[in-house]
């Protein structure tokens, strides 16, 4: 078949991600990407060591992020994301404005950081009340409180797994069961740590469920990589990417058991009215995910 008449391949612009060496979502990161934008994955090197501070500190050496931003040169991207959550709080607010500005310089591009990329999201979003869930062991989470306290965060709610390895394996019932823990003291909003933790899906129906903008830490890496290039993140009803939704859930078009509100209930501040009942959700508070993450993560 001639193909020389359509001119070529659509062009494509070009987002670099870092990520820790057991990163096992490329698929999700996806899944936020309009169709005119690549992303060019790598990895930092093996280190025999379980998820920890320690782990987070070797994964986020400044020469290791600068051997894999020169790397990713190769590609041309305009943008540059280190996808780690913890590997980008452990040094706090110092910390992570240095491993970007050290990936800026390697580079010759803007840099970003999952954990900047968070704070940037909740100022968006107005946020100064957060619960946080997250796979880590009480030490990790307590660093990425400390983290969120000096962004200018009160953190009134937590929940976490104390996991040390194979994060993405965590299904997204177990998620949600934590989200509703962590969500108890009525935060502003629901922030889900972890890049190796799966979200996609879930966004929308916990936004429903719990009244509250919903952030994940995939989530925000897209959103401010691609908002650093003049593009926009795709994804089903959510705060962060549709200001519509920040008036309230509305249809939760493409995603597995959707809840709908038969009015256009408002957010009071950062969060959902109050008064608003979800129709399609049991009275025990059960919601339709199933035990294992649902499509492609």
């Amino acid at each position: 078949m001639d193909v020389s008449f359509v001119g070529g391949p659509t062009p494509q612009r070009g987002v670099g991600i870092v990520a820790p060496f057991d990163f096992a979502l490329d698929r999700e990161l996806w899944r936020w990407v309009p169709d005119d934008v690549s992303l060019h994955v790598t990895r930092t090197p093996f280190v025999p060591v379980e998820v920890s501070l320690d782990l987070a500190r070797l994964v986020s050496e400044h020469e290791t992020l600068t051997e894999a931003v020169r790397a990713l040169s190769a590609v041309s991207p305009e943008v540059v994301a280190y996808a780690c959550t913890s590997g980008s709080f452990v040094g706090g607010g110092v910390g992570e404005r240095a491993m970007a500005a050290a990936m800026s310089r390697a580079g010759e591009m803007p840099a970003i950081t999952t954990s900047g990329a968070l704070l940037h999201a909740l100022h968006e979003l107005g946020v100064r009340r957060v619960a946080v869930v997250t796979p880590y062991t009480k030490s990790v989470t307590d660093s990425l409180e400390e983290y969120l306290a000096e962004g200018g965060m009160e953190v009134c709610g937590r929940s976490y797994l104390g996991l040390t390895r194979e994060i993405w394996r965590v299904s997204y019932r177990e998620v949600v069961r934590m989200a509703h823990e962590a969500t108890e003291g009525s935060p502003d909003a629901l922030f889900i740590s972890c890049t190796n933790l799966p979200t996609f899906d879930m966004i929308p129906q916990l936004e429903a469920e719990l009244r509250m903008p919903v952030l994940s830490a995939n989530q925000v890496t897209v959103w401010d990589a691609l908002r650093m290039i003049g593009k926009e993140a795709v994804g089903p009803y959510q705060a962060l990417l549709d200001p519509a939704a920040r008036r309230g859930p509305a249809a939760m078009g493409g995603v597995p058991g959707p809840v709908q509100l038969p009015g256009p209930p408002a957010f009071a501040g950062s969060a959902f009215a109050a008064d608003q009942d979800v129709p399609g959700l049991s009275e025990a508070g059960e919601t339709p995910f199933p035990d294992e993450p649902l499509g492609p993560a």
